[in-house]
């Protein structure tokens, strides 16, 4: 199995990244922020990897963190998920906001990412309770349900984790507030910079 690739990017596509390891290059998909921190082909990377095998095909998929890819793994275990599902998530969610809203049984956050509906999101919080470990080992502390939805929705709209949460920091804090005015708030912040 390839559990990791060191090496320089050679193409960059939409969801995806060659890395081009000792003159061989390898199609890696890869989740969104991946892509918002490579800055085109001669960038240097490491990814860790997971080779997912099917009858007709096999696919690298890569994160830039073990605690990402970890997440991605942990995600095929629900039944229904695959691998392009994993990543999407993956993509739109960070790893702690998962684990707070999978901790709060909160389905109706998860069912607002995009491709995951409502009993997809009901299904991956049953199925991952105390798979993730716990929320506390977020950098951010405890996330309220508002936090949450907040990042959950700046992630949806395009923007990269670091910035969705670098918009939170500067935010009233949650139930102050409608969730509406809060992401509106946020996204003023982006325009003023």
């Amino acid at each position: 199995m390839i559990a990791r690739l060191h090496g320089k990017v050679a193409a960059v596509g939409q969801d995806s990244l060659v890395v081009d390891v000792g003159g061989v290059g390898y199609r890696v998909r890869v989740p969104r922020s991946v892509l918002e921190e490579v800055r085109g082909t001669g960038d240097t990377v490491t990814l860790h990897t997971h080779l997912h095998v099917r009858e007709n095909e096999l696919t690298l998929y890569g994160c830039s963190s073990e605690d990402e890819l970890g997440l991605f793994e942990t995600l095929l275990s629900v039944s229904g998920i695959g691998p392009r599902s994993a990543m999407n998530i993956v993509s739109n969610v960070p790893v702690e906001t998962l684990r707070e809203a999978v901790a709060r049984g909160d389905a109706g956050a998860l069912a607002r990412l995009p491709g995951v509906g409502k009993r997809t999101a009901e299904r991956l919080v049953a199925e991952l309770k105390g798979k993730l470990g716990t929320a506390a080992a977020s950098p951010l502390g405890t996330l309220s349900a508002g936090d949450a939805e907040v990042i959950a929705a700046l992630t949806a709209l395009g923007y990269s984790v670091a910035e969705a949460q670098q918009a939170l920091a500067g935010l009233p804090p949650a139930g102050s507030l409608p969730l509406e005015e809060r992401i509106r708030l946020a996204l003023r912040s982006f325009a003023q910079e």
